[in-house]
């Protein structure tokens, strides 16, 4: 029973880090360089590449990074060291808000100075408030990071943690009912840009308590998948056939619903590969995933115009290769990047993957995942 026990903890560790490369992967698509502003989207509207797009960020993008609040909040339920709130937030904001600020500082850098330097259609700052909201996302999502408003809204759920994993189960629940209203009638900011990460993080504290990751462990796998199947369709169907319309509290209301069922379909399928051969790989790939998730944009502002020229924008017949391809070759990058700065500058690489790029570890081996 003790190596039963053992192995299960092992393979829930690897879980959690694939389901983490999973999903911050499938933000790629989210943000993904099409060459195209909003009207010249506009006009492309039904067409099989603005399909396909749709039905990747929906997919894996928007539907995947709820697991990435709920896994937060799942280990914060289980780590002592949360109890205490000085030393808890401390370690947060090293691991969470300062990588964000110095992201966020390196993408006015490096975006804006591509805009005034190389002519790329890219935001420069107007004004000290722009530049402050860019940097510490005071009450607004940002212009050019615009990922990052889950790590502001994350750090403040770490705030709140030593209080919320003391609450009784029913508080819990009425924070977590609090949250998701909110989402659905549109509410949150300036206090939270999103208020379903609130709402993901909490579940993710109840999951803790009632080994919900278990239970949904030893769902076959279509079991798992169907509601996520089912929902996504009509997901789909809405914003490539219908669009936004003036239902929009019905819409964040199936929006929220498919988020629950991709948490999940997702961990589900995490679980699953856990088993696999593609274990080994996954693991190796995991250490640079919050690296990725902080600079991908940053890539894709510069770099999407470039390869662009060889793929041509959105409509062009050799785009759609580019789209689907474009996750990997950030993460290529991703990897030569991290893994230089990692032998050139360890304290860099250490600051800006907030720990998780330190000294070179063995991925092959099951390994603790720490709280993000």
């Amino acid at each position: 029973m003790p190596e039963t026990i053992s192995a299960d903890r092992a393979r829930r560790s690897d879980a959690i880090a694939i389901a983490r490369v999973i999903c911050i992967l499938g933000v790629v698509y989210v943000h993904a360089w099409t060459g195209l502003n909003g009207d010249a989207l506009a006009q492309l509207r039904g067409t099989g590449q603005d399909n396909l797009r749709w039905a990747l960020m929906e997919i894996f993008g928007r539907s995947a990074v709820p697991l990435l609040g709920l896994i937060s909040g799942w280990l914060v339920a289980g780590s002592g060291r949360s109890r205490g709130w000085t030393t808890h937030v401390a370690r947060k904001a090293r691991t969470i808000l300062l990588p964000m600020v110095l992201w966020n500082a390196l993408g006015i850098l490096f975006v804006s100075g591509a805009a005034w330097l190389f002519d790329l259609q890219a935001p420069t700052p107007s004004s000290l408030e722009w530049v402050a909201q860019e940097l510490f996302i005071l009450t607004r999502n940002p212009d050019i990071n615009v990922q990052m408003p889950f790590l502001r809204d994350l750090f403040l759920c770490m705030i709140a943690a030593p209080l919320l994993v003391r609450l009784p189960g029913w508080l819990l629940v009425l924070v977590a009912l609090l949250a998701a209203a909110a989402q659905v009638a549109g509410l949150g900011p300036p206090v939270l840009m999103r208020a379903s990460i609130l709402f993901f993080f909490v579940l993710g504290i109840l999951a803790r308590r009632q080994a919900v990751e278990e239970a949904i462990a030893r769902l076959p796998l279509p079991v798992a998948l169907l509601p996520f199947v089912l929902l996504m369709m009509a997901q789909l169907y809405r914003a490539i056939a219908v669009g936004d319309g003036e239902w929009s509290t019905t819409q964040r209301s199936l929006d929220l619903a498919v988020r629950v069922a991709a948490a999940i379909a997702f961990w589900r399928i995490a679980w699953m590969l856990a088993g696999t051969a593609l274990r080994g790989l996954l693991l190796r790939i995991e250490p640079y995933m919050f690296f990725l998730f902080c600079v991908h944009l940053i890539l894709i502002w510069l770099g999407g115009p470039l390869l662009g020229k060889i793929s041509g924008d959105m409509g062009s017949p050799l785009y759609p290769i580019y789209l689907i391809l474009q996750p990997l070759i950030v993460l290529l990058v991703v990897i030569a990047i991290g893994s230089a700065l990692r032998r050139v500058a360890p304290g860099a690489a250490a600051l800006l993957s907030g720990g998780r790029l330190g000294p070179a570890r063995i991925r092959d081996q099951p390994v603790l995942v720490r709280a993000p």
